[in-house]
């Protein structure tokens, strides 16, 4: 009779093992076809915006060959909005362990070249995600700032740039109180607004012209509202 016991003891712990060995390579796998899945994303959703921005540095941003290059953007984009929802609805916003830091960027790429609604719905899931200690903070914030400019407000801090037609070059969207901008980008870990541009843009931050520009925007936008 004991030495029954001691073998169904054995049984059962090795059927255990068993499980839990089974349960982890499982997760492993997932993991693994996730990751796939978010590389597939990137290369899709950023690759034909670095060749765009070739085309405009070679071509001008009024090209055709950039028009139809944004094509091939939105096409795919649609195609990746739809596997974000699926990843967010099965996941929650997935670990940097599940994922790796280009994860994050990828995910939030995609959310910040969706439409403002889009952004707008995902914007408590990211700022939970900050809080987590899942996503750092700059893609919140770039989030933030290009639901501000979409709504037709002053930015934040600093994020989005725009191209104006009239001047055919890229300037910023005007940000809330320019002089202050730093503070706010300091307070929540972020380098200062001239080196951001530098090092995203090649742009150089000339705080007399953005506080300039800050001052036209709002009077633009209080003739509209007395002419409602």
């Amino acid at each position: 009779m004991k030495y029954i016991l001691l073998f169904s003891l054995a049984l059962l712990f090795n059927c255990s093992n068993k499980t839990k060995v089974e349960e982890q390579v499982s997760v492993n796998k997932e993991h693994e076809n996730l990751i796939a899945l978010i590389d597939e994303i990137w290369q899709t959703e950023q690759e034909p915006i670095r060749y765009r921005d070739t085309l405009i540095s070679r071509y001008g941003a009024e090209s055709d060959s950039v028009a139809k290059q944004q094509l091939i953007i939105k096409k795919n984009h649609i195609i990746n909005e739809k596997k974000i929802a699926k990843i967010l609805e099965k996941h929650g916003w997935p670990t940097k362990e599940m994922i790796g830091e280009r994860g994050n960027w990828t995910i939030c790429n995609v959310i910040q070249h969706s439409d403002n609604d889009v952004r707008i719905q995902y914007l408590p899931m990211m700022r939970q995600a900050v809080k987590d200690k899942k996503l750092e903070p700059r893609f919140l914030v770039r989030a933030e700032d290009r639901i501000a400019t979409e709504r037709g407000d002053l930015q934040i801090y600093g994020g989005q740039m725009k191209y104006y037609p009239e001047t055919k070059s890229f300037n910023l969207w005007p940000v809330y109180d320019p002089a202050n901008i730093d503070k706010r980008r300091t307070a929540i870990g972020l380098d200062s607004i001239a080196i951001f541009l530098k090092n995203r843009f090649n742009f150089e931050w000339n705080l007399e012209e953005q506080i300039k520009r800050t001052k036209a925007f709002e009077l633009a936008k209080q003739k509209i509202k007395s002419t409602d």
